[in-house]
């Protein structure tokens, strides 16, 4: 009789708001998908299986699509608030507390790189089409998506107490690419520990874990918003 192999298991947190819940894959940054309960979170996370393993392909780092709910192993349950309920993960997994060394690093910044590859293959299959309105991303057209997932990036790298000046009015793509390596040049240094733990305001600052994978979710986000939304 032939061998099977049995699905991998995923160990997914979930993030539960009193309107949204997120959950996301521990291991995988950029992997959470969103739903209005438990059951649609999870559902969605599995819908968007096959799309994140397109993201990673050619990384070697061994993703594996899931098949099936039952592969996935809920470890963790996060109290959201309000920034959850209006449709951003919000909350640290405990996994993202420990101290990184720069195998993890390099991995990190692998899948990093690959969600600012699927966003900017995304921006180039759209550019010069129409995208479509509605629920799915609003109104933002496809330069006020770009210009947005920039500050927000901006924005996150406050949280690793980075400051970044975003020029609106510079080139985009010289833009895009001058935050990314300031991210990459942030997150090297919080693995290092060259970051205090708390802001100057006396704000707490993100776990480099954390940091990765908020980014990462975010541009990937966008990313599939854009193919999503090209007509």
């Amino acid at each position: 009789m032939a061998a099977t192999t049995s699905p991998p298991t995923v160990d997914v947190y979930l993030e539960v708001g009193a309107k949204r819940t997120f959950a996301g894959a521990v291991a995988w940054p950029g992997w959470c998908r969103s739903g209005r309960t438990r059951e649609q979170a999870l559902e969605a996370l599995l819908g968007s299986s096959e799309r994140y393993g397109r993201v990673l392909r050619g990384t070697r780092l061994g993703f594996r699509p899931a098949d099936d709910i039952a592969a996935f192993a809920i470890v963790e349950r996060l109290t959201g608030d309000a920034t959850t309920d209006f449709g951003a993960p919000s909350m640290a997994p405990s996994a993202d507390a420990p101290p990184m060394d720069e195998a993890e690093l390099r991995r990190l910044r692998t899948i990093l790189g690959a969600c600012w590859r699927a966003f900017d293959s995304a921006t180039e299959a759209a550019s010069g089409k129409e995208l479509t309105k509605g629920p799915r991303g609003g109104r933002r057209e496809l330069t006020a998506i770009a210009h947005h997932v920039l500050g927000a990036d901006a924005a996150y790298l406050g949280r690793l107490a980075r400051k970044h000046r975003v020029d609106e009015s510079g080139d985009l793509e010289a833009e895009l690419a001058s935050i990314r390596e300031a991210i990459l040049e942030a997150l090297a240094a919080a693995v290092r520990g060259e970051i205090p733990e708390r802001g100057p305001r006396g704000g707490v600052l993100w776990a480099p874990r954390y940091f990765a994978r908020r980014v990462a979710w975010h541009v990937l986000d966008h990313a599939w918003e854009i193919e999503d939304r090209t007509v």
